[in-house]
């Protein structure tokens, strides 16, 4: 399946493409989320720069996000060869990873508001899209939408973003919107939160060279705090964010 660059894109060069995909402007609602980390910080857990960065790093290193950075590329895979099937059986499956049901809530309408916008720039999902596969779990994943793992894979698909490139942006982009999140919950100034982003660097380069070639089915994830964390969100008192 081949897909046609809207007009407006041009010959612009695949690099600038992708800086839009993972600029903060993207109206996806990425900023309304903490992905549980506004309970470690009510919690005390993580009161500090440096509890943030060690935080971070072992998310990168073990979380779930390092499931769903090695699916894009099997995404890619199946999207480009018209397998939406296999699209919609690993979009499942992703989105089954995550324990609470706000984060699960916060997949699905992040991807249905990137794949809302991909198709208001002019690259819409193929008719069979929405089609799924027989199975009911399939069915329901394809009433909801491409949750957001699938859906960022849908963007570099319309977008010719090479694999390795596209699991590095959405690491990128993580650690971006957790750092934003903890300067708006953590006494720490942007600044700080700049350093952080420069610090991990090294890290989220080599995670991403590792994942954009590790099959995503023989991946663990060791993310429990975390999980606990985005459970434990529901039943705050005062919040800010969404999950």
């Amino acid at each position: 399946m081949r897909t046609e660059p809207p007009a407006q894109a041009g010959a612009a060069p695949t690099r600038l493409l992708l800086f839009q995909l993972i600029s903060p402007a993207l109206p996806v609602g990425a900023f309304s989320y903490s992905e549980g980390l506004e309970v470690l910080v009510q919690q005390g857990r993580i009161n500090s720069a440096e509890a943030l960065h060690g935080w971070l790093a072992a998310e990168l290193q073990r979380g779930t996000l390092g499931v769903e950075a090695a699916a894009l590329a099997p995404l890619l895979q199946a999207m480009a060869a018209g397998q939406w099937s296999a699209v919609h059986d690993l979009d499942g499956w992703l989105l089954a990873l995550r324990e609470a049901p706000e984060v699960r809530a916060q997949q699905r309408q992040m991807g249905r508001s990137l794949t809302q916008l991909l198709g208001e720039l002019g690259w819409r999902l193929p008719a069979d899209a929405g089609q799924g596969a027989a199975t009911t779990s399939a069915a329901s994943a394809s009433a909801q939408g491409l949750a957001w793992p699938a859906a960022w894979a849908w963007a570099g698909h319309c977008l010719g973003v090479p694999s390795t490139d596209l699991v590095e942006a959405y690491l990128y982009a993580w650690v971006a919107s957790q750092i934003s999140a903890a300067v708006r919950l953590v006494p720490i100034g942007p600044t700080q939160g700049q350093g952080l982003q420069l610090r991990l660097a090294p890290l989220l380069a080599q995670r991403a060279a590792e994942l954009a070639h590790t099959d995503p089915h023989t991946m663990w994830s060791g993310g429990v705090g975390a999980g606990l964390a985005q459970l434990g969100h529901a039943e705050l008192y005062s919040r800010l964010f969404r999950s």
